[in-house]
């Protein structure tokens, strides 16, 4: 082949790029055309050969489209399928001298198996992505999407696309998916016409997370008054070593996927040991649940990548409309890993942290948001502070404010067993009048008073012991006021 595409002259080497698909042939000079083709020969022969490729043929037969897949209708042979079978039409890579009868045996087997496929997309640079079926990462059993489909459907990175897959013959290495059957669970159509996250109006959370479970949860039924949660909410939970985040992150999620199960919920661990996530994993029940991870003994590079994922998948749920909310654990440590994987701004704060670290885990952090009309994402997102860490301490103060929630855990409480060690006075949320009714804005501000004139780890022990003897919330705000007349005895 090297040896004929030299004897060729200019003009029908810039025909054969054409064909090829090479665009710009005339800005060529005729080695580097040589080198333009030879580089395409050998990127075919590698491509995987599952891909489902866009029919370029020009011919007379009409072609069937459903749903962004096309197949040539050869005469009747599908005409005596049942009605299901007959939307079922697919797009389908060839090698050029594969023969129309055997893509036909191949397109009914297909149909005949019926093997399904799911996973979260992954856009490449060129235009192809993977369906990732593993924790949003890379794997074996990622599935092929061709760019056809990608453009049909509007697909970004982050949707969770199902469909029907053909199984990797011998020479290719992944599956290929050829007819979507839904995206994010809706129909892909839905898909196509959705607007960009970016283009949506951001509001203040007005419908409420409601956490109470169980009248022993304390630690739930305190943040409900305190700290409350709402749709589209961008909390920080500020935590030193050893207070019980971890613990009290797992309630929460138990609390939302009992109270609220239509949410969609991710919990996102980045830098965890490998028992945490293997104990949260096992932790946490419900059907809309996944943990993502990022134990630390990965490379930072790593707990960037499955942020970037989360994130994404954040983005495409809301933009359907839908309610999602994301746990994660924690951002400091996710500051830390942009900070040794961003390129050098030439600027340093103190502690050693360069302030374009910063930039991706704001962006993240502030992709939560109640949306006007439809869908929210919320946040809630552990800061660690009191690690003996400078960077740490600079972390925090950095994302200091951005949050319209907080909520503060006290090391004094924890070192005395008292749990939830949650700083009543010091825990709050921005607009709270939006989510409390008037008879516990009442009572919160009764309880604040009575914190802030009396401090002390056996005041806030008294209060846990007061609300342990009432059966739900209602009951424990009746009796605030009883409880501050015996304070000021």
């Amino acid at each position: 082949m090297e040896d004929s595409l030299d004897s060729k002259n200019l003009q029908e080497l810039r025909a054969l790029a054409k064909e090829m698909g090479i665009k710009a042939v005339t800005s060529y000079k005729k080695k580097e055309l040589i080198d333009k083709i030879r580089e395409m020969e050998e990127k075919n022969k590698k491509d995987c050969k599952n891909t489902v490729l866009e029919n370029t043929e020009k011919e007379q037969t009409p072609v069937v489209t459903t749903y962004g897949f096309s197949l040539k209708d050869n005469s009747n042979d599908f005409e005596h399928k049942n009605e299901a079978r007959e939307k079922r039409h697919f797009e389908y890579k060839s090698s050029e001298n594969q023969s129309t009868e055997t893509r036909q045996q191949d397109v009914q087997q297909i149909i005949d198996n019926n093997n399904m496929g799911e996973g979260i997309l992954e856009v490449m640079a060129d235009g192809y992505g993977f369906l990732r079926t593993e924790n949003f990462l890379p794997g074996a059993n990622d599935i092929y999407i061709s760019p056809s489909q990608i453009r049909r459907f509007n697909l970004k990175t982050g949707d969770c696309v199902k469909g029907n897959i053909r199984l990797a013959r011998e020479n290719e290495k992944f599956n290929a998916l050829l007819y979507v059957k839904s995206v994010n669970g809706d129909n892909p159509e839905q898909a196509s016409k959705r607007p960009n996250f970016e283009d949506l109006t951001p509001i203040y959370p007005t419908d409420r997370l409601t956490l109470e479970t169980d009248k022993n949860e304390l630690s739930t039924r305190i943040i409900d008054l305190v700290a409350p949660i709402g749709k589209g909410q961008r909390g920080m939970i500020v935590a030193p070593p050893k207070v019980g985040k971890t613990v009290l992150l797992t309630k929460m999620a138990n609390a939302i996927t009992k109270n609220h199960k239509e949410i969609n919920l991710i919990v996102l661990l980045i830098d965890e040991r490998p028992e945490e996530v293997t104990d949260i994993q096992r932790s946490i029940e419900g059907e809309n649940v996944e943990i993502v991870y990022s134990t630390f003994d990965e490379q930072p590079e790593h707990h960037k990548r499955v942020a970037e994922m989360v994130l994404e998948r954040a983005k495409r749920l809301v933009e359907q409309g839908k309610d999602l909310v994301i746990l994660l654990d924690s951002i400091t440590r996710l500051a830390r890993a942009y900070n040794l994987t961003i390129p050098p701004s030439g600027r340093t704060l103190s502690g050693g942290l360069d302030p374009a670290a910063l930039y991706m885990p704001k962006k993240f952090f502030g992709a939560a948001r109640n949306i006007e009309n439809g869908g929210s994402l919320t946040i809630l997102a552990t800061a660690l502070v009191d690690t003996g860490s400078k960077m740490d301490e600079v972390i925090f103060e950095e994302f200091k404010g951005t949050g319209n929630m907080e909520l503060v855990l006290d090391r004094k409480l924890s070192e005395r067993r008292i749990f939830p060690a949650i700083d009543i006075n010091k825990s709050g949320t921005r607009r709270e009048d939006k989510l409390l009714s008037k008879k516990e804005m009442e009572s919160v501000y009764i309880l604040r008073k009575i914190t802030g004139n009396v401090s002390g780890s056996e005041l806030t022990q008294s209060i846990l012991e007061q609300m342990s003897k009432t059966s739900d919330n209602n009951e424990f705000v009746e009796m605030i006021p009883i409880i501050e007349k015996n304070i000021v005895k």
